[in-house]
C-alpha cells in the first residue's frame, strides 16, 4: 500500500494520523473538491493506533453523490491527491503507476476480436470471450486494478437500486480473493473479508462476507445519528442458505 514512512510532524501543516483521517473528513467535508482543499495543507503522521501495531500503509479512494472520485496518497515527499477517472484503486504501485498500466491492456474488449494474426489464414474462433484473452488474473494488486477497471467500465446500469447494487457485487467478485491463493506469510493467506457498498442519497450499506454470500443491509436513518454511543451491527457471517 501507500503510505509510506513520515516524520512525526510537519511545521505549518494540518498534521492528521491515518486512522483519524477518514472521520476527520467525514465531520468537514461534503464533497471531493472539499476534500482537496482541506488537503491542501495537510501531513500524514506515521503514528500507529496501538503501540502494539504498526502505523497502517494505506491510501484511499473517496466518492461523493456526483460521481466524482479521487485518490488520497502519502509518500515520503509529500501528501497527493489525484482525480480517479476509473473510479477504482488497489493496492501498489502507486496510482498514476497503475492508470500507466492499463495501456497494456489498451486493445481488452467484451466484443469478438477481429483475427489479424495470419493475413489469409482463417481459423475457427473456439470461444466466445477471446476480447478479453489477455486480461490479468493475478491476486496481486496491479491485476486487480486492471481487471476491476474494466469489469467497471463495461458493467450495464440497473433499472433500480436492487439491480445497481447486484451489478456492484458482481464488478467485486470479479477479483475477490479467495482463501488458499495468496499467501502473506507461510500458512497465512490474503482474502477478500467482506465487501460493501453505499446508498449516499439514502444512507443504505449493502454488504456480504466472506462466510455469507447473501447480500444484508443497514438503514444508517434508523439508528439514532446523534447519538454519542458507538453504534455496532451485526456482520451476518454464517452462510445463508
Amino acid at each position: 500500500m501507500c503510505f509510506k514512512k513520515r516524520q512525526l510532524q510537519v511545521e505549518g501543516k494540518k498534521n492528521i494520523t491515518s486512522f483519524e483521517l477518514m472521520p476527520y473528513l467525514l465531520s468537514n467535508c461534503e464533497t471531493t473538491d472539499d476534500v482537496k482543499k482541506i488537503l491542501a495543507d495537510a501531513s500524514i503522521l506515521n503514528v500507529s493506533f496501538s503501540e502494539k501495531l504498526p502505523a497502517a500503509d494505506l491510501h484511499w479512494i473517496l466518492s461523493d453523490k456526483s460521481g466524482k472520485s479521487i485518490v488520497v496518497e502519502s509518500t515520503k515527499t509529500v501528501l497527493h491527491v489525484y482525480d480517479n477517472p476509473v473510479h477504482v484503486l488497489t493496492n501498489n504501485p502507486e496510482f498514476p503507476d497503475q492508470l500507466i498500466k492499463l495501456s497494456d491492456y489498451s486493445d481488452v474488449t467484451p466484443h469478438n476480436p477481429k483475427y489479424t494474426l495470419i493475413p489469409n489464414v482463417y481459423l475457427n474462433l473456439y470461444s466466445s470471450g477471446l476480447g478479453t484473452h489477455h486480461l490479468p488474473g493475478g491476486m496481486d494488486s496491479s491485476s486487480r486494478f486492471v481487471k476491476v477497471a474494466f469489469t467497471l467500465s463495461h458493467a450495464p446500469k440497473g433499472k433500480d437500486e436492487t439491480e445497481n447494487v447486484t451489478n456492484f457485487f458482481h464488478i467485486l467478485n470479479a477479483v475477490e480473493q479467495a482463501k488458499g491463493l495468496d499467501e502473506v506469510e507461510d500458512n497465512r493467506y490474503e482474502y477478500t473479508m467482506y465487501t460493501d457498498c453505499m446508498n449516499l442519497d439514502k444512507g443504505i450499506l449493502h454488504f456480504t462476507t466472506y462466510d455469507n454470500n447473501r447480500i444484508n443491509a443497514v438503514d444508517m436513518h434508523k439508528a439514532d445519528l446523534d447519538s454519542e454511543d458507538l453504534i455496532c451491527f451485526d456482520l451476518f457471517k454464517k452462510q445463508d442458505i
